[in-house]
Formats: structure tokens, sequence, C-alpha cells
């Protein structure tokens, strides 16, 4: 059962688990929740939904409580009901929880997070160090991209700013995301994972490829991360996470930059 089958992720997740049920119950509901368990009898519960705020993190700011809901109330009554009825729980979490490259060795799974310069982030932190004390697949993504013209994807919103951040970032393959978080799930794993592409890369430099393979007429203007505050009400989370957890259980990804160009290529075509 995949709770938030609409949003970005879920679909895909939808997609490709043919045998899946959507839920289209509000996972701060608790009533509906336990209703939704109880009809379907899952034995595995994949939670995408969250708010992340549209257009972008700032929204979280005004909206507080619902962000509370989406992000800490309904990931905690979904742990809570799966784990009274032994149900494999899948919890979508980020790796925005953090700021930096930890001394340029990455930050890895076990480490707390530091970053707490949005409420998005920090509610998505307060939910994923939760979950580590729990017998749950824990999957942290960042930055999510693919060749679809989505408005979740990150090459989409990087396009409609005239501003764009030069700092590197751990990003995350969409397609990439699925296959592991798929191997994963079939081995019944437990704890977190951070399901990136090595790297990293900043946001301008897949502008710059953008505008190299997908547009040349596309301008945008280099920002610096001095400049950042000036064009933004929270503060962003700009880092890069550790991938060898995923290399010792034998699974390698494709750089980031690598997965860009791909991604870009395909994504000309889909224009």
């Amino acid at each position: 059962m995949i709770f938030g089958p609409n949003g970005f992720i879920g679909k895909r997740f939808m997609n490709e688990f043919d045998n899946s049920t959507p839920s289209k119950a509000d996972i701060a509901d608790k009533e509906s929740v336990i209703k939704d368990l109880e009809d379907c009898k899952p034995d595995c519960v994949i939670n995408c939904a969250g708010k992340t705020g549209r257009p972008n993190v700032d929204w979280c700011e005004d909206n507080k409580l619902e962000t509370m809901r989406a992000n800490v109330e309904g990931p905690l009554i979904l742990l809570d009901e799966c784990m009274k009825r032994n149900i494999y729980f899948v919890h979508l979490s980020t790796g925005c929880v953090y700021t930096g490259d930890n001394g340029g060795k990455g930050f890895s799974e076990d480490d707390p997070p530091n970053f707490t310069g949005s409420f998005y982030s920090r509610t998505k932190g307060w939910s994923d160090q939760i979950m580590h004390d729990f017998p749950v697949l824990n999957l942290r993504l960042r930055m999510p991209l693919c060749d679809e013209r989505d408005p979740r994807n990150l090459i989409m919103k990087l396009s409609k700013y005239q501003n764009v951040l030069d700092v590197e970032n751990s990003i995350t393959y969409v397609p990439d995301l699925i296959r592991i978080a798929k191997t994963l799930i079939e081995k019944k794993k437990i704890g977190t994972y951070n399901i990136i592409n090595p790297g990293p890369i900043s946001p301008y430099r897949i502008m710059q490829l953008y505008k190299e393979i997908v547009d040349p007429a596309h301008e945008f203007n280099r920002m610096t991360l001095e400049e950042l505050p000036n064009h933004t009400k929270a503060g962003r989370s700009n880092c890069t996470l550790n991938t060898d957890k995923l290399k010792n259980e034998g699974i390698e990804l494709e750089d980031a930059e690598s997965v860009v160009i791909k991604a870009l290529n395909a994504y000309k075509l889909n224009t």
C-alpha cells in the first residue's frame, strides 16, 4: 500500500509495483489510516506523503501546522499502526537535514542532522531521527530529478529560476531511487539509506548543461551562497551525502554529472 500515490515519487512507486494499492488517506488522520490498513491488510507500506511546499519550502514557513501534520504527525501514525500490525514500513525521508560536506567525506546515515535553517528541514529531521529507533526502511533522497516534464523535477524547477545557486549538492536520479528502493524492499532491509548519486554537482552546473543540451537560448545568473538570503525566506540545505553504505551492499550508482546529462538528453526528446 502506497500513501501519497499521486505525488512526484508516489506515482513512480505505483508504476513500479504492479500489485500496489493506493491510499488517499490523510496520513495524519489516524482513523483513515487504520481503515485503509484494515481493509487492505498490506504486507508492506510505503510512505511517499509529505509537504515540501509550493512552489518551494518557503511555503512551509507560513503553514507550519499543516507541514507538521504531514511531515511529523503523519509518519508517526503510520509507524505506530504498521508496528502494531507487523507491517514492513518504508518511509521516504530527505538529506535536506544537513549543511556542508562533513569535511569532504559527506554525511553518513548515522550522522545527526546539523541544519535547522528552515521549518521544512526541521520537521523532516525530527521524523528522520525517530525512524532510526525502529525496524523500518528509511530512504533519504535529495533534489530529485528525472527526464519528465513534472513541476517537481529539479530540471524544471531550476529552469524557471533567473538566479541559480553555485554550491555543490548531492542529487537523486529518480530512476535510480526506484530501482534501489525495490532492491532493498525485496530484501526486507531496515535502517536508513542515502539514495543519492555520487558527485556532487551544483544547480548552476546543471543549468550550464541545460543550456548546452536543451535550450541554447536559456539565460540565467550565477548566485553565490552569500546572495541566497536575498532571494529566499527560509534557509536552504546545501550538503553532500555519503554513499558508502550502499556500496557495502554491492550497489553502485552513476555519478551526478553523468545522470544529469542522461536526464537532460532524454528531457530534450520529451519537450
